[in-house]
């Protein structure tokens, strides 16, 4: 397919629950797990876990209607607020907070978090505080200055944006762009926790091609800095699954706070 016909997150349809199905779900035949939920939960769960990333609001700008990276930022933040780009987004996330049937099951994520945190004991107790502190879905539009519109929102303690950046932008400028924005929710002083895909140019959902940013690890350090973060910590995983869905050539985890 022409890279040209692929579609745009921003403005073409997504169905949020096959792209979870295909990326994020318990299948035996997935085979994004080891990148997709184990290298972001391992990252962030150090991360939170040395105690000076905390505050009142946490503000979680994703891609579709991921949970699972929220696990454990659930612990140090007072309020989660998710801002989502998309209505299908919203529903299936409210879904999984009210326990309405046909919710997307994140059981085996919230595993891989207590079994990391050596706390297998308290599964039930972190679901519980995931939805407890996960009362606030907002829909967002990137474009306007203020995206939360007609809302505004304090400043955050911290921002978490996985796998969002690469199909929002069309090139680099895009991308140092949204960056600058996402900086503007944050205090001064507040950290960015970034995860994402390096050379990636597409991936699927359904029968669909979706157009990826692609970019590497030097390109995004220098976005963050030069937008006047600190990087903190950076790790880069590269892939070992083998799929036709995505061509991602590794993932990327930045903790970065604002100068």
């Amino acid at each position: 397919m022409d890279p040209c016909t692929y579609k745009r997150y921003l403005t073409h349809d997504q169905d949020s629950r096959q792209w979870l199905d295909h990326y994020f779900s318990d299948k035996a035949e997935i085979i994004f797990g080891e990148d997709a939920l184990i290298f972001p939960i391992e990252n962030l769960t150090k991360t939170f876990k040395a105690g000076h990333i905390k505050g009142d609001i946490l503000l979680d700008l994703s891609h579709g209607s991921l949970i699972h990276h929220l696990y454990s930022a659930c612990e140090f933040f007072r309020d989660i607020i998710v801002l989502k780009i998309k209505d299908r987004c919203i529903l299936e996330l409210k879904r999984w907070v009210d326990k309405r049937t046909g919710a997307f099951h994140w059981g085996h994520a919230a595993k891989h978090h207590v079994n990391i945190e050596g706390k297998s004991h308290q599964l039930e107790d972190k679901e519980v505080k995931v939805r407890s502190s996960m009362q606030h879905v907002v829909k967002c539009d990137l474009e306007k200055e203020n995206m939360t519109e007609p809302i505004v929102l304090p400043p955050a303690d911290c921002i978490i944006s996985a796998w969002l950046l690469e199909v929002i932008s069309k090139d680099q400028d895009d991308f140092i762009r949204y960056v600058r924005k996402f900086s503007r929710l944050l205090k001064p002083g507040g950290h960015f926790l970034y995860i994402g895909c390096l050379g990636i140019t597409y991936y699927t959902v359904g029968k669909d091609k979706f157009h990826g940013f692609t970019y590497d690890e030097e390109f995004a350090r220098k976005a963050l800095e030069g937008e006047d973060f600190i990087i903190d910590e950076c790790k880069v995983k590269k892939r070992t699954n083998v799929s036709d869905l995505i061509d991602y050539k590794a993932v990327i985890f930045i903790s970065a706070h604002k100068k």
